[in-house]
Parts: structure tokens; sequence; C-alpha cells
């Protein structure tokens, strides 16, 4: 059996990054490939010929695709002409659930093999989607090993393939040498908090982490705090807000991006919930998590949401591991009463920066590798459950 033609669509950066991986490690395996659907740069560079510029399935918010929607259905509709009439081996989508899995369904329901990249959240909200889904795809490619468990329970073919950000991050890292490469005192505990990447995120949570960090300086004269802002706009958002705190001021260092060295230096981690939480754990560093949201989306989100926990290293553990305060329970003295108990109990954290260590260990798994196997399986009409041995024979490290 051989993959000749693949049809691959994705819809914004972080799918661009997965699927270029994947496209290398199908290349590797079928010289003569080709690539054809929707993608960014690094899938470009990677053989794809794309129809459309990858901005054009990154729109935010129900009033934006309101307003696109016309212009999504196009698209849609050309990407399928397309594919159904170039035949290819498989279509996969990657991510954009809104957009993809609709392309899927109308696909596979043309006779197209189909997979999906990247679970949407369907374990936590809207759990009824996992039938479309069903109807949609021959296989679901997971990022984390409790969204694999969701679609065996529903009986939906999937493969956990492992998550991209396990394979960058490495197994051990160095705490005092990233403090020095930031000019950060090697002895003294340091807090990096990152107060989320979006505005309404600092909106709501600037002005809590930088009161809880305050009263944190207040009881500790050596601590020292690091923000890195994920954007050049949230960096001036924040100085904004730091000008209301002047003596908290002066034991901040305010970074632009280099979230991942802050957390490395830190002894404790304050940050929203989100990918941000995930590579803390990647970087086995203590955390809590807080989060604030408008009233109305709270309490839309209480009725909505069906998990006990919404941090990712709680989701993967199955427990609580890590402390959430959510809402009112996010308040600057609760958030400083917990992370004064977390950098005042260093056997606490040595021992959960081991937990996350194993968790990453499980998570490291040559991602694009498994992800290339999975598809070559789903091509041959093999199950997605023989992945696990093949993917090891053929040297997935496992985070060897």
């Amino acid at each position: 059996m051989t993959l000749q033609r693949v049809y691959i669509v994705a819809g914004e950066l972080s799918g661009d990054i997965l699927g270029a991986g994947l496209m290398r490690e199908l290349t590797l395996r079928y010289p003569g490939i080709e690539f054809r659907g929707l993608g960014g740069p690094r899938m470009e560079a990677n053989g794809l010929s794309s129809r459309f510029p990858l901005e054009t399935l990154s729109v935010m918010g129900l009033v934006e695709v309101i307003k696109h929607l016309p212009e999504l259905i196009r698209v849609r509709r050309t990407l399928r002409e397309e594919a159904l009439a170039w035949q290819p081996d498989i279509m996969i989508g990657i991510d954009a659930p809104d957009f993809n899995i609709g392309l899927e369904k109308q696909l596979r329901a043309a006779g197209l093999k189909t997979a999906h990249y990247v679970s949407p959240s369907v374990w936590a909200w809207r759990q009824g989607r996992v039938k479309k889904i069903a109807k949609a795809v021959d296989g679901m490619l997971t990022l984390l090993p409790f969204e694999a468990d969701f679609y065996h329970h529903h009986q939906v073919p999937v493969a956990f393939v492992g998550h991209p950000l396990a394979d960058e991050l490495p197994l051990e890292n160095d705490r005092q040498a990233t403090r020095q490469a930031l000019a950060l005192p090697v002895q003294v505990p340091v807090l990096a908090m990152l107060p989320g990447s979006r505005g309404n995120e600092i909106r709501f949570l600037g002005d809590t982490f930088l009161r809880a960090a305050e009263l944190l300086c207040q009881r500790n004269e050596s601590l020292h705090v690091v923000i890195p802002a994920a954007t050049h706009q949230r960096y001036q958002e924040i100085s904004q807000l730091l000008a209301n705190y002047p003596t908290l001021s002066k034991r901040v260092m305010l970074l632009e991006g280099q979230a991942r060295e802050a957390m490395v230096a830190s002894d404790a981690v304050l940050l929203a919930s989100g990918t941000a939480a995930l590579e803390a754990m990647l970087c086995h560093r203590s955390m809590l998590v807080a989060y604030k949201m408008a009233p109305m989306t709270h309490w839309l989100a209480k009725r909505l949401v069906k998990t006990e926990w919404i941090s990712l290293p709680n989701l993967i553990a199955q427990e609580s591991i890590v402390p959430e305060l959510i809402q009112d329970a996010a308040s600057p003295e609760a958030i400083a009463d917990r992370l004064d108990e977390m950098l005042n109990n260093a056997q606490e954290r040595n021992a959960l920066e081991a937990r996350f260590a194993d968790m990453h260990l499980a998570l490291q798994r040559n991602a694009s590798q498994r992800a290339a196997q999975a598809i070559t399986s789903l091509v041959a009409g093999q199950p997605l459950d023989s992945i696990e041995d093949i993917a090891d024979q053929e040297g997935s490290n496992h985070g060897r």
C-alpha cells in the first residue's frame, strides 16, 4: 500500500505547525506523495498546494463568524469540489472543527476516507456532537489520553498520538541557568505570572493577579515576579496596569514573550487556564490556575460544561493535582494565600515536579510520527489500535 494523494485542511497557526510535522513524516514514508488543500507557510514549505490563505478560517467570535459565513460556505464548497475531483487517498482536517467536521462529513458521504487531527472539546461540552463526528470521520487523532478514552467509550475509532509540545520541551530543564539568562537572582523565590493571551483575560484577571502579587511581596521581601506578556499589545496593557502598583513594579520583571523561560526559572506559576497550564506542566512547575469571566458567560459555562476541572493537568491526571480558583473564588487574597503555601512548601513542590515529569513522559510520543502511522493505518484499512506497537517498532522515542 502506498499513499499518493492527501487532501489536508488546517485553519490556524497551531494547525499549520501540526500539519507541517505530519506532512514531513508522510513524505519520509512516501517520497512521491502530493498534498493539496488549505494551510499556512509551514505546510506550503512541506509541499502543500494551498487553495486559500491560512487566515481564511481564522475567524473568532459569534458575530465575526456570522459576518463571514457566506465566505466560509463558499470556501468549504470549493474545497469539497476540488477534493472530489482530485480523489485523494484520504482527507485530513486539522483542528478548526466547526469548519472541518462538516467538510469531512460531506466528503466521507461521497466515498472518501477522512480523519480529524486534534479533538474538539466535545468531552467538556456539547457532547452530542460526538454523533456527528462518528458520521464524519473514519478516525480521530487526539493529543491527550483522556480524549481518546472519550471516543473509545462512544465507539469512534481513535488514536492517541501524543502532544507536540511534549515532544518539543525537554524532560530535564535547568532552573538556575535559566534565571541567569534572564538576569534573575539565583537564590530567591520567583513567581511567574501569566494573566492570559487575550485582551479580555487581562481585563478580567490583570488587576486581580497584580494585587495578589503585591500581597505576596509584602509577605516575602525577597520574592521576584516575572510576567511574560503574550504579545506586544498585552505588554502595553500590563505596563499600564503596573503603573497603578508603584511598589510592586520594582519587584516585577515584565517580558515580551519568553513565557517558557519565565516558567522554567520560577518556583511556582500563577496563570489563567488554557494551553499555558499544559506548558507549565511540561516545564515541571507547580502552579495555581485562576480564572474570571463575564458573569453571564460563567453562568452559562456552569450549566454547559460537563467536566469537574478546567485545567489540562487535572484533566490529564483525572484528579485535582493543581488548585483551581474560579470566578468569585479567585480573589487576590485567596490567590496570595494559596501561592504563599506553595512557595513555602518545597517538599510538596518537588513531589509535584516529579509527578509532572512522569506525565510529560507519557505525552512525549513523537506525535507527528504516530499521526503519520495512524493515517497509514486508516488508508490500509487497519485498526487504529495497532499504531501503538507499529510506531514503537519504527522508533517512537516515548521520551527516551
